[in-house]
């Protein structure tokens, strides 16, 4: 099962291949996207990258948490389930 990363502080540049380049050294990335507001149709400035192994994905987070990037310091780390969130049916 691919270890699921989350990467914030992103460039509102930076794009889902340019994410996929950053980790790729790092070993085989499953997926990589960067998450985009529905309405302003924009980065949100973060983003989640799969990666197939462990060790892989437990380097590449040691090697870019604090890195910068795009002139941004990057924050990367294991992601967490999101918990439920409250109904939005407003």
């Amino acid at each position: 099962m691919p270890k699921k990363i989350y990467v914030g502080n992103l460039a509102y540049s930076v794009g889902d291949d340019e994410l996929e380049r950053l980790f790729a050294p790092y070993g085989t990335v499953s997926s990589a996207k960067v998450i985009i507001d529905r309405y302003e149709n924009r980065s949100k400035g973060f983003g989640f990258v799969e990666m197939e192994d462990d060790a892989a994905a437990d380097a590449a987070i040691e090697s870019l948490n604090g890195k910068e990037n795009s002139g941004r310091q990057l924050k990367v780390s294991v992601a967490r389930e999101r918990s439920n969130r409250m109904n939005r049916d407003y």
